[in-house]
């Protein structure tokens, strides 16, 4: 299995880079959002528990956004790799990561960071909001928070990455395809 992780943060195009990545190297697109927003419109427990968090703009805890991640990842037992977007974003969802993927006999190939301005990212999820309904894109000040704790909490992952040579960043400014041309010649080099 080739498993990459997208690194970045909120609006700084995973989903989108993601949805080209997995058809032309055929990995699974695992997005820590969309099992967040599948769990929460099923209502599910963790669902239930996650929403408290998400409304308040914060991230969800560690080890619950964990236990999301690995119920999906064992759905697709059988895929080519895994594209991980938005997990892991801690140090400890990180080494939760690598000893999961140890468990079943892999491991992440390459971490890759979009990087890209936090005021031009504001900019995007405001305009993201106006038409995807996600709460969590209206409010100018819950999207700062969660740059704030972005910062906070997954700049230990840069060198923790590093230290395995696994950390690779992107410039995520520019037009889609020369964003995902960027990327590609990342995964291309492994």
């Amino acid at each position: 299995m080739t498993n990459i992780v997208l690194f970045g943060k909120p609006g700084a195009g995973k989903g989108t880079q993601a949805e080209f990545l997995k058809e032309k190297y055929k990995l699974t697109h695992i997005s820590t959002g969309d099992v967040f927003r599948f769990n929460l419109k099923n209502d599910t427990e963790l669902g239930k528990q996650a929403r408290v968090y998400m409304d308040a703009g914060d991230l969800v805890p560690d080890e619950l956004t964990t236990k999301m991640l690995i119920d999906e990842v064992n759905k697709h037992s059988d895929t080519n790799g895994i594209l991980f977007d938005g997990y892991p974003r801690t140090l400890a969802q990180a080494e939760a990561l690598d000893a999961f993927l140890v468990s079943i006999g892999s491991k992440v190939a390459a971490t890759i960071a979009l990087e890209a301005d936090d005021e031009i990212l504001v900019q995007r999820l405001l305009e993201r909001g106006k038409t995807s309904g996600r709460i969590d894109d209206q409010d100018e000040s819950k999207i700062r928070n969660r740059y704030e704790e972005y910062n906070e909490k997954t700049a230990p992952l840069i060198s923790y990455y590093e230290a395995q040579n696994k950390f690779h960043s992107v410039n995520g400014i520019g037009s889609i395809a020369e964003i995902t041309d960027r990327v590609s010649k990342v995964i291309d080099s492994l």
